[in-house]
């Protein structure tokens, strides 16, 4: 049997301290089953990358994955990948890679688990890129009683767009198949100074001269800071950019604010494996900025245009608070709780400093101004959530599903309650 973890109950951030009442590390399934078959409460626990209290178990028992031991397993003739819930992107993609291929897509930084970034719809960029969690193609699931359910796409249409993406109500993600295609190159190349008059005008321009394209402000400027183009090779990319000029050297996200690029993935159009050029930042190297908190926002594209204009109208109040605001795109998928769910999206993330009761006073505020354009939140960030739930149209069909595989609310807690099930506080 596994034994009590001793490893910090903070977050990755330091902003949260978890108040369950024990963190186990089980070292297999069948001590996961045990485990969670005799807990009253249970949440499982990644990478600790998440801001919010996603995966708190207030009272009960958090689930340790890091030390599961499943085997990561390349099926060349499926074209899939079969790996653990504790396991990181950084602990597969190279083995990935040497296989002969690639993952389509991969978030801001490799540090992340798999799981974790899957049930918490984290997505890159690329205004043809779903989130994250397309790519799933089956999971096994360990629910309330103990026992092990697999759900396929193929074979369960019915429930698998709630299972997937499922911000750790259903239960705990303890294996997943992901589907992969050929591997290939990216080059990255990042341009300065985007007039926003032109980013809004040539919105649609900008996002289709990249396979992942990322946009950097901080919503106070005339200008977007820097706009970042992810390319599969061979690529035809421009000099310029809609009147933005190439960098003369490379660019953290945030190098606005004096950040520096150590971190980050190479740039300067120098094509490199999938791996090590889609995230912004480095294996080996402390991810993003590292002192900081993180929110995120999801509108549909048709509302992007005015979305800007509602965040610009309250820029200054953004600015000083932010260290970087991303801008990206991503497309529709069927996932009930997915961000993408019914149609493609612009996704407004923030980075802000690490002062929290000044950001946590400012979101209501923000959200405010995104609730016309039928807004949704990254499961795993910073959020406020009064005015969100109208613009999850998949929660009534995700709250079935909830009750039909944990009827007892084994796997809820107080943040789930309010802002998936919609109880008071």
């Amino acid at each position: 049997m596994s034994e009590t973890a001793r490893a910090t109950r903070t977050n990755w951030a330091g902003n949260l301290v978890y108040q369950a009442r024990e963190i186990r590390a089980p070292r297999t399934v069948e001590e996961a089953q045990e485990l969670v078959a005799h807990a009253p409460r249970v949440k499982a626990l990644g990478s600790r990358h998440s801001f919010n209290k996603v995966a708190d178990s207030p009272d009960g028992l958090q689930l340790e994955l890091s030390g599961l031991d499943v085997p990561t397993t390349i099926d060349p003739a499926a074209a899939t990948v079969t790996l653990g819930g504790g396991v990181r992107y950084s602990d597969v993609v190279e083995q990935i890679h040497q296989a002969g291929f690639a993952l389509a897509n991969l978030a801001s930084l490799p540090h992340i688990t798999v799981a974790g970034s899957v049930v918490t719809g984290t997505h890159g960029s690329g205004q043809h890129q779903p989130g994250l969690a397309s790519a799933v193609s089956a999971v096994e699931l360990l629910t309330a009683d103990g026992e092990l359910h697999t759900f396929t796409r193929a074979g369960d249409p019915d429930v698998f767009p709630g299972v997937v993406v499922n911000a750790g109500a259903l239960g705990v993600l303890t294996r997943l198949t992901l589907d992969l295609e050929p591997a290939f190159d990216v080059r990255q190349d990042a341009f300065d100074t985007l007039h926003w008059t032109t980013a809004v005008e040539r919105f649609d321009e900008i996002q289709a001269a990249g396979y992942s394209v990322s946009m950097f402000t901080d919503w106070a400027r005339d200008a977007v800071d820097q706009v970042l183009l992810k390319n599969r090779v061979p690529a035809d990319v421009p000099g310029t950019l809609f009147g933005a000029v190439p960098a003369d050297g490379p660019r953290h996200p945030a190098h606005a604010a004096g950040v520096s690029s150590e971190n980050t993935t190479v740039q300067g159009g120098v094509p490199g494996p999938w791996y090590d050029r889609l995230p912004h930042f480095r294996v080996g190297f402390a991810p993003s900025v590292g002192a900081e908190l993180q929110s995120e926002y999801f509108v549909p594209r048709a509302h992007a245009a005015a979305a800007f204009d509602a965040l610009r109208g309250i820029g200054d109040r953004i600015a000083e608070l932010v260290l970087v605001s991303e801008i990206r795109t991503l497309a529709a998928d069927d996932l009930w709780l997915s961000p993408g769910y019914g149609g493609d999206r612009v996704a407004l993330h923030f980075t802000w400093q690490h002062r929290q009761p000044e950001v946590e006073a400012l979101l209501p505020l923000l959200e405010e101004r995104l609730r016309p354009f039928g807004v949704r939140a990254h499961w795993g960030k910073l959020l406020h959530g009064s005015p969100l739930e109208e613009g999850h149209s998949g929660l009534p069909k995700f709250r079935a599903l909830a009750q039909r595989l944990d009827p007892d609310g084994k796997f809820r807690n107080p943040f789930l309650d309010r802002l998936v099930f919609g109880e008071p506080a």
